[in-house]
């Protein structure tokens, strides 16, 4: 089962994540191979406001486990956590975007939706995504709803791969991919 888990950063909280970075690492090692997609969103400057892990778990009691056992935030670096079931309508993960981790900018789109589920097929110029699929209920049956990493060259070109106005919200943050450097 496919979760997207987002982690969004208290504020003044920059210090004490730098602090916690190599136990971080070190958790999320314990996932590798269950990771589909993970990294920090970004402010203007390039300086962390949360991090997103997209990962596939063996059941909906391992999801929990996974985002409040992480070190920054039972250390409090996190303000709230966004974790819902997901799909990977792409069926692959970061490491296999065509694009490479370089070049462009990339995004964070998280479209939250009311009433009908929209955006729920891939969008035809695929190549600039890196994950795409709609969020999903506890039960995998509701659609709360999409989220998607891309590089696209500006924030209004980010917020247009999902149909805006079906939305209630759709954020747009930075967003770079994540892990221990090579």
């Amino acid at each position: 089962m496919e979760f997207l888990c987002y982690h969004r950063d208290r504020p003044d909280s920059l210090a004490l994540r730098r602090e916690l970075l190599e136990e971080h690492w070190s958790y999320m090692d314990r996932f590798a191979e269950e990771l589909i997609a993970r990294g920090p969103t970004l402010d203007d400057d390039g300086v962390p406001t949360g991090s997103v892990h997209i990962v596939d778990l063996p059941d909906p009691a391992a999801a929990p486990a996974f985002a409040f056992d992480e070190p920054g935030y039972r250390a409090g670096v996190y303000r709230d956590v966004l974790l819902r079931r997901w799909r990977n309508l792409l069926g692959r993960t970061m490491w296999d975007f065509p694009g490479g981790e370089t070049g462009g900018n990339h995004y964070l789109v998280l479209g939250l939706g009311t009433g009908q589920p929209s955006d729920l097929t891939v969008p035809a110029d695929r190549d600039e995504l890196i994950a795409y699929g709609p969020l999903l209920s506890d039960d995998g049956v509701t659609w709360p709803g999409t989220a998607v990493l891309l590089r696209a060259p500006d924030l209004k070109t980010a917020r247009g791969v999902l149909t805006v106005e079906r939305y209630a919200d759709v954020e747009v943050h930075g967003w770079t991919f994540g892990g221990r450097p090579s």
